[in-house]
């Protein structure tokens, strides 16, 4: 058995070698060719683009590796049954499943390796392709002037020159200096001719200008009205200026801190803390609007009081809890560190020289500070006969005096008139009338509608700005889910890969690149179309991202179960005697129903 474990297993790798070496060259072809325009063209040296490839190569490796499992088991089973291999080992007792037992195994250990590049290799790698892929990006093209063109890769100058001879000489040359930031072309240059030469290892550019003149007019600062600005015309024999090419063509390298908010490049620890980072905003900004809401329906909440739900709450205490947790935690960090500052100088205190004027300067500050006692400042309170108090005392006495003296009748009088003034009699028609023309000659109704509308059309963008807010929060939520799925699913489907691609071969029993690439290019389409889908239907939120992750897995799989049974009784899938049997048994059922319905 382990002979024949040893010939299947040998007979897979090679065909999946180089397979998985195919497919990550067609994978890295379309990749590169999206970025084609802003890496190419810009001087770099081989060893950037060398490096550029090989973080393209590893990040698009676990696309590769299901195709290449699909087409590689495919070939294998198929080259087994053409040379009737699988015939014999069938004959001999042995069981199409334990034929399958050696890929299968490392078809298993090839998931496990790929959930693990996954997870800690393929989000480094992506931290710096992205990383050198934007340098790329910003680094300006390689210095290549062409005749009758106007040249801006030097940032400041825009530089036109109508004729290239040899390699560094030029003629007929315009340039225009922006280096001073001002809008318009007030510095122009002309020369009949010159050479462009670079020095200092190519990190500066010479310009020698010959027989030329330079126009530089300054910028009005005010009006029409003010007098002419200054112009000056400058006749030159031999001018030169000199381009600093370090920082314009050279590679800088971005800091690699700059991506890391991006869950590409996160792990799945990473991505969990990222998704209780979104949970916990988009929490707050609905508990916000709960709280905001009160002040906007007053009616509605004089008597009640919008509640959010206890879920939320209970986030809401959660998440206070821990923000005072750490809050507690950095106090206590600073404590400690004030502590120690403390300690430190009482340390460097005492280990001052200790001589006999400094300890008669130290008892007698230590016998100040004992003989010193707390000081009680006490306020008395005003005399009766202060100047102050007396005359608000007096008015006081004299006001309660006049109250007391009132007559009980004269309180009684007061309060029916008081009763008289009110009335209680409805309003008449022609009253009624009076306040309704009030109201429509001076547009109150009108003021209100409008009012009214105006309210109602702040509080609809209010809600539509929230909404747009939560539903941003809630969109980036989903896209971390799906990373953390993606990382087992891309992983996972290798083992559905092989489901299809073993017993696939077994029922063709045809090897080589003909059927066998035709049927995994077709599944492998099926399978990028569907995982395109879920993941879509889970980013907009029509299906769960679990679910819209494995959802391509999830409609493959019964397909695998179905080849690996078929294979197990010798079907003739590919074979039209096959169809043709069938077609004949479903036409002779309908005959026999139809008898019996006569």
């Amino acid at each position: 058995m382990k002979k024949l474990d040893k010939l299947i297993l040998g007979s897979f790798l090679g065909p999946f070698l180089l397979t998985f070496i195919v497919v990550d060259f067609i994978l890295l072809t379309v990749n590169m060719l999206k970025y084609f325009d802003e890496i190419f063209g810009k001087g770099l040296s081989f060893w950037i683009y060398m490096e550029l490839i090989g973080y393209f190569v590893i990040s698009i490796s676990p696309m590769a590796l299901p195709l290449a499992v699909l087409l590689s088991s495919l070939m294998t089973f198929g080259n087994l049954g053409e040379h009737f291999e699988l015939t014999a080992i069938k004959s001999s007792g042995i069981s199409l499943l334990r034929a399958l037992r050696p890929i299968g195994v490392f078809v298993i250990v090839l998931a496990f390796g790929a959930y693990l590049s996954n997870n800690f290799l393929v989000p480094k790698v992506n931290l710096k392709t992205f990383s050198l892929l934007y340098d790329i990006r910003m680094k300006s093209p390689a210095l290549d002037i062409k005749a009758g063109v106007f040249y801006a890769g030097i940032p400041g100058y825009s530089i036109k020159v109508n004729e290239k001879v040899g390699e560094f000489g030029l003629k007929d040359i315009l340039i225009y200096d922006h280096t001073d930031g001002r809008t318009g072309n007030l510095n122009v240059t002309l020369a009949d001719s010159g050479r462009m030469e670079p020095f200092f290892n190519e990190n500066y550019m010479k310009l020698s200008l010959y027989q030329g003149q330079n126009y530089k007019e300054s910028k009005p600062s005010r009006g029409i009205l003010e007098k002419p600005v200054e112009f000056d015309r400058i006749s030159f024999d031999t001018n030169e200026i000199v381009f600093d090419l370090n920082n314009t063509f050279k590679l800088n390298r971005t800091a690699e801190d700059a991506w890391s908010t991006n869950r590409s490049i996160k792990n799945i620890s990473q991505i969990k803390v990222g998704l209780d980072s979104i949970g916990t905003l988009v929490n707050e900004q609905i508990f916000r609007n709960y709280l905001e809401a009160e002040s906007i329906y007053p009616f509605f909440t004089r008597e009640r009081k919008f509640k959010p739900p206890t879920k939320i709450l209970d986030r809401k205490a959660l998440d206070d809890s821990l923000r005072m947790a750490k809050m507690n935690r950095e106090q206590a960090q600073s404590d400690s560190l004030e502590q120690s500052k403390n300690l430190a100088q009482k340390d460097t205190s005492s280990i001052l020289v200790d001589n006999p004027e400094s300890r008669k300067l130290r008892t007698a500050s230590d016998s100040l500070i004992a003989d010193k006692k707390p000081v009680i400042i006490t306020k008395e309170a005003p005399a009766s006969d202060s100047l102050f108090v007396e005359p608000k005392s007096r008015d006081l006495e004299k006001s309660e005096i006049k109250i007391a003296k009132l007559d009980t009748n004269a309180k009684v009088n007061i309060k029916k008139e008081v009763i008289k003034v009110a009335r209680t009699a409805p309003l008449t028609d022609k009253e009624r009338d009076q306040i309704d023309s009030l109201v429509e000659h001076r547009g109150y109704e009108k003021g209100a509608i409008s009012m009214a509308l105006t309210n109602s059309r702040n509080l609809k963008n209010s809600f539509n700005v929230k909404m747009s807010q939560i539903d941003n929060y809630q969109r980036e939520y989903r896209r971390y889910q799906i990373a953390w799925y993606q990382k087992y699913t891309q992983a996972f489907a290798c083992f559905a890969m092989f489901l299809i691609g073993a017993p696939l071969g077994a029922i063709i029993k045809k090897g080589g690149l003909g059927m066998p690439v035709l049927i995994s290019i077709i599944f492998f389409i099926v399978y990028y179309m569907l995982t395109i889908t879920g993941e879509k239907w889970a980013k907009e939120g029509i299906a769960d991202p679990l679910f819209g992750t494995w959802f391509s897995n999830l409609c493959l799989l019964p397909f695998g179960l179905f080849f690996v049974r078929q294979a197990r009784k010798d079907a003739r899938l590919f074979e039209p005697d096959f169809y043709l049997a069938i077609w004949k048994s479903i036409k002779k059922r309908f005959k026999v129903l139809g008898s019996k319905a006569h």
